[in-house]
């Protein structure tokens, strides 16, 4: 609206007229309208909102066959309704020159089985982990300004197909279509950052680093080793 030249009353698109105002269906600037749109969205936003907060683990072990492990860690993750992000396998060079097999998965499982999968993560080593963190990110406050950025670019894209359908000139429409292509990959990139946040929020990944027990055997020379 903004980008409309100024017009005789009688012309069909005379969005900068104050005379014509009271027959537009959006009358004013585009900065109006999303102000328009963002009280909406306001208006709209439920009142009580359920946290989001993202789980993820690290842990690595020691075992006797990191291949194997991989392998039943991989089959852990469809059994509780999740999947497997990466897997590898590789051979790992000791200082002795003996060359032994090393992995490492990364899983994700529903956040409520986090623990559970844990557990059975580790029983693939008969030792305590070499290592084990884990972290979470409350996202509560950015999942939600994105859910209420999405309700306004949708109502603003909204009154600007209206606008579209009263305009006859064709800057008009030209300016009107450029500025709808742009609100719609705002509304594209949006609803892939909400979608993000649901995903990570509900299934939590675990990070496993598999090790042969060969690896991790304390330093012997003839029969001393040292403490």
């Amino acid at each position: 609206g903004a980008c409309a030249s100024a017009a005789p009353a009688q012309d069909a698109y005379e969005l900068a007229s104050p005379a014509s105002a009271p027959q537009a269906p959006m009358a004013g600037s585009a900065a109006e309208m999303e102000s328009i749109g963002y009280d909406a969205a306001l208006n709209s936003a439920p009142g009580n909102i359920e946290r989001l907060v993202i789980q993820n683990a690290n842990i690595s072990l020691a075992v006797e066959d990191p291949g194997a492990s991989m392998d039943r860690i991989a089959s852990l993750a469809q059994q509780m309704g999740g999947f497997v992000v990466s897997k590898n396998l590789y051979q790992q060079t000791l200082d002795s020159g003996i060359k032994v097999p090393r992995a490492s998965i990364t899983i994700r499982v529903p956040a409520e089985s986090l623990n559970e999968a844990l557990a059975q993560v580790k029983n693939e080593s008969n030792q305590d982990p070499i290592s084990e963190s884990s972290d979470s990110q409350d996202v509560t406050s950015e999942y939600t300004d994105l859910q209420s950025r999405l309700r306004n670019l949708e109502n603003t894209e909204l009154q600007l197909n209206r606008i579209m359908e009263e305009a006859v000139k064709t800057e008009d429409i030209l300016s009107v279509y450029n500025q709808l292509v742009q609100i719609r990959e705002q509304i594209e990139v949006t609803k892939g950052r909400i979608q993000y946040f649901e995903q990570s929020a509900a299934l939590s990944a675990i990070s496993v680093e598999l090790l042969a027990d060969e690896a991790v055997q304390p330093l012997s020379i003839g029969s001393w080793q040292p403490q």
